[in-house]
């Protein structure tokens, strides 16, 4: 990706596949959350009142999440959102981190990049 424009529409849609995972998710349980995804910014509040924050980072091109367990970084890289550190994939880091964090059992496809 080459300019900031093609940048934030990749991470808003890989966004927004995070929330429809996470919305179908929620009506499919019984787990009590609520979330919103506004100009780049998804926040879910779960049960216990702890919060994930995933949102896009335009000055570095990279993909954020703030969760319990701690701060992760993706960027693009090989066609997926890779976390800077350890090479997992987006999609599949968001499911372990909701998983862990709310009880909640979330699919989110792979998140192309």
């Amino acid at each position: 990706m080459t300019t900031d424009s093609q940048f934030i529409a990749l991470a808003d849609a890989a966004l927004q596949r995070i929330a429809e995972a996470i919305d179908a998710a929620l009506a499919a349980s019984d787990v009590d959350a609520d979330w919103s995804l506004n100009d780049g910014i998804l926040e879910a509040e779960w049960e216990d009142g702890s919060k994930m924050i995933v949102n896009r980072h335009v000055p570095n091109r990279e993909i954020w999440v703030a969760a319990r367990s701690g701060g992760f970084h993706f960027r693009p890289q090989d066609g997926a959102w890779r976390d800077t550190r350890s090479g997992a994939e987006l999609g599949a880091e968001i499911a372990r981190l909701v998983r862990e964090q709310s009880g909640l059992a979330i699919a989110v496809p792979l998140l192309r990049s």
